[in-house]
């Protein structure tokens, strides 16, 4: 199990996890949604993607869209993604010493805050359609 450090500083750690199978946006490309719980405010942040995209793409989405305004992690917990355990994240862990911590797939113990806050948006989301919002 991997013992979670305490921070010193908001951003130091992310976890990170997606939610796949939505329904389609108004965008229709999007279905899948990736949620990054910043570990010392627990603040959350949800970027919409697609299922399919690439360890490229899932790099652009974090960097354009929350690197940029949070500075760079310290370190990044989740599940075992394909996405995220590919060549190019370990020469970007490298490039910025930055490192990652892979979970077991619904293990709450380990990577609970990104659990937590899905269960959390797929409550939101199931109420929203329910009300036809």
């Amino acid at each position: 199990m991997i013992k979670i450090q305490e921070q010193s500083r908001p951003c130091e750690i992310v976890h990170m996890d997606w939610v796949t199978g939505l329904p389609p946006g108004c965008d229709r490309s999007v279905n899948s949604c990736l949620v990054i719980v910043e570990g010392f405010s627990k603040t959350p942040i949800f970027l919409p993607c697609h299922k399919d995209d690439t360890a490229i793409g899932t790099a652009l989405l974090i960097c354009n869209r929350v690197v940029s305004w949070t500075g760079i992690f310290t370190k990044i917990i989740s599940e075992r993604d394909p996405k995220l355990t590919s060549a190019l994240w370990i020469n970007l862990h490298q490039l910025f010493g930055t490192k990652s911590s892979f979970s077991t797939a619904y293990h709450q113990q380990t990577d609970c805050l990104a659990e937590r806050m899905i269960q959390t948006l797929e409550d939101m989301v199931r109420r929203f359609c329910a009300y036809g919002l």
